[in-house]
């Protein structure tokens, strides 16, 4: 089992940064890629980024490319989503997922993730 613990969510004014964390427990070393996905009012649970944890391929959806930055590290087993230029439609639950199989890094915003965090708010508003 993996645990999957979210956190730096908040309000913040459109333009304005956050970075979010997921710290990882447990039989971690199962995992072979990390994702963070968001869940608006009202909406589907959609992927906005991920990264293998050994090596560094990475996937963002587009409307976050150039914004949003997805890093780890493997010391603290710790995922980091650093978002910036938020924008009031970037408002959601965050989740962070955690992947065992991935025959190919490119099936990260596709894979079936196995394990979810509890999720953290992002609020982006004046």
């Amino acid at each position: 089992q993996v645990q999957l613990v979210e956190s730096g969510g908040g309000l913040v004014q459109p333009g304005g940064s956050l970075r979010l964390s997921c710290a990882a427990s447990g039989s971690i070393f199962s995992i072979n890629a990390m994702g963070w996905y968001r869940q608006a009012p009202g909406k589907e649970r959609e992927f906005v980024a991920g990264v293998t944890t050994s090596d560094t391929w990475t996937f963002y959806k587009d409307s976050v490319k150039g914004r949003f930055t997805v890093s780890r590290d493997n010391a603290k087993n710790t995922v980091y989503l650093q978002m910036t230029m938020l924008q009031p439609e970037d408002t959601a639950v965050y989740y962070c997922a955690a992947v065992r199989t991935l025959p190919l890094p490119s099936l990260i915003p596709t894979a079936t993730y196995d394990y979810w965090g509890q999720g953290t708010q992002v609020t982006v508003s004046s």
